[in-house]
């Protein structure tokens, strides 16, 4: 005879407690390597005031999270946090060496971007009321990455037109425009996944999609190469186009659409290459960046070798923070800002960071996992593989994997609108989190108010039940035999 008891759910609070702690001080040692580095001594003047401004601002979002979502992941803040902290004492080495002041903004962004990740905690109370939003979260989107080509508002740079500057402030929609998509996709497919899942005529073994089914798919891919096309913005649009086919293969299984939807990236970049010079000179930056007539040539590959050669220079374990030459590649602190890390934190501190984004990347997903609702694992999905794709594309541009691109790298780079929405994304993922770490017993049905706005509110079949291979934190069983 066995007799099941169930242990209190963990809400994980403490654990992420003592990592916020951790993140901290990964942060501020930065920060004082970067002055001692750079010919400081002592502490910085400034440190006392930073560090009791940091700590009010993490230990309150703590507190907060801890009060509406208690049972959040523990492991997304602290990630999100240590790698802000390396970012900005990254910008400020940089700051140093080209006695500009950008690390003042950042830090002001960087505690703004706090506020708005609690905010998306304690506005939304249910992620399942973003399925409301389907079409207008389409809308949106669309209208945000169309803003660049407004005339008045829209600016232009290095042959990209991606920003827009309202009131003196540039901003990139984008940026947000990946949220508004990202919820949009899982929307529609988790109405329409079974019509996307069946199998049509059969080519060269693979199960192919029907004729009608393709409509979805290819609407994204327009979209995105005319994107491309029109805004000149080659990462934008392999991040949208990559989103989406991602989510379609979370939602279906079928490797086929990952088939086709490479096919169709390739085609679509390989016209546009040959159609557009701009794009065709990223290609032969790409293909040809130690050539000497590249080199030389005005937006040649000058920018990308150069932060070849430091990563180079950096070795194993990198000159030391303060103790390089980052800012011999251009936008050292954005689009470069891997590189300037690379030289000095060398090839091991580049896998810790990058094992940073691992962990961030596969907590969403684990969210995703052990979820209650087809909905929100798609969401919870769509939103880790933002990160996941962003992270891709830049440090594959800067390593000459692939073609260079201009997105940031999330939380690390100098970019007010990048931090802003990445750190919105970690309040989604906290609030979605919340939600699949609770258990059935804790988890009461929303007030009427909410329940009565959500559509279609029912719980998946297939997802009703607990996950069987791996028990979450929230719902620990204990077995007790007796004989």
């Amino acid at each position: 005879m066995s007799v099941v008891t169930q242990t209190q759910a963990r809400k994980g609070r403490i654990p992420e407690l003592l990592l916020l702690t951790l993140a901290l001080a990964i942060g501020f040692i930065a920060y004082y390597l970067v002055h001692i580095g750079t010919g400081g001594t002592g502490l910085p003047s400034n440190m006392t005031a930073m560090t009791v401004l940091a700590v009010v601002i993490a230990i309150g979002a703590h507190l907060m999270i801890r009060h509406v979502a208690p049972y959040a992941d523990p492991v997304l803040f602290p990630c999100a946090l240590a790698l802000n902290g390396v970012g900005l004492a990254m910008i400020y080495r940089i700051d140093v060496a080209s006695e500009s002041n950008d690390v003042r903004n950042q830090l002001i962004l960087s505690a703004v971007g706090m506020v708005f990740m609690v905010g998306t905690v304690v506005v939304l109370r249910d992620h399942r009321l973003l399925r409301r939003f389907t079409w207008t979260s389409l809308i949106l989107g669309v209208v945000l990455l169309l803003l660049p080509l407004a005339p008045g508002i829209g600016i232009g740079f290095q042959g990209a037109r991606i920003w827009i500057r309202v009131a003196g402030f540039s901003f990139q929609p984008a940026e947000v425009a990946k949220i508004c998509f990202a919820v949009f996709f899982a929307s529609y497919l988790v109405s329409e996944r079974d019509n996307l899942s069946l199998a049509g005529p059969k080519v060269l073994g693979l199960h192919l999609p029907k004729a009608r089914h393709m409509v979805p798919l290819l609407l994204a891919w327009l979209l995105s190469m005319g994107t491309l096309a029109a805004e000149k913005d080659f990462g934008t649009a392999i991040l949208f186009f990559g989103l989406f086919v991602a989510m379609l293969y979370a939602a279906t299984e079928r490797v086929s659409w990952i088939i086709i939807g490479a096919l169709l990236t390739a085609g679509g970049v390989a016209a546009l290459v040959e159609a557009m010079p701009h794009i065709q000179a990223r290609f032969t930056i790409w293909l040809h960046a130690l050539d000497a007539d590249v080199y030389d040539a005005q937006y040649g590959s000058y920018q990308l070798v150069q932060g070849l050669f430091g990563m180079a220079s950096g070795g194993l374990f990198g000159t030391g923070l303060g103790e390089g030459y980052p800012t011999k590649s251009y936008a050292a602190n954005s689009d470069f800002i891997m590189a300037s890390l690379g030289e000095e934190i060398g090839l091991v501190g580049m896998l810790a960071l990058l094992s940073i984004y691992l962990l961030l990347v596969m907590r969403g997903l684990r969210t995703a996992i052990f979820l209650r609702d087809g909905f929100g694992k798609l969401l919870a999905t769509g939103l880790s593989f933002t990160i996941a794709i962003q992270c891709f594309i830049v440090v594959g541009g800067v390593t000459r994997v692939i073609p260079l691109t201009g997105l940031a790298m999330p939380f690390l780079a100098h970019g007010g609108s990048a931090l802003l929405a990445n750190w919105i994304i970690i309040g989604l993922l906290l609030r979605i989190s919340d939600a699949a770490r609770r258990p059935a017993a804790a988890d009461p049905l929303p007030p009427q108010e909410i329940l009565e706005q959500i559509p279609e509110y029912e719980q998946d079949a297939d997802s009703s039940e607990s996950p069987e291979d791996e028990p979450s934190d929230s719902q620990e069983t204990q077995v007790v035999n007796i004989r």
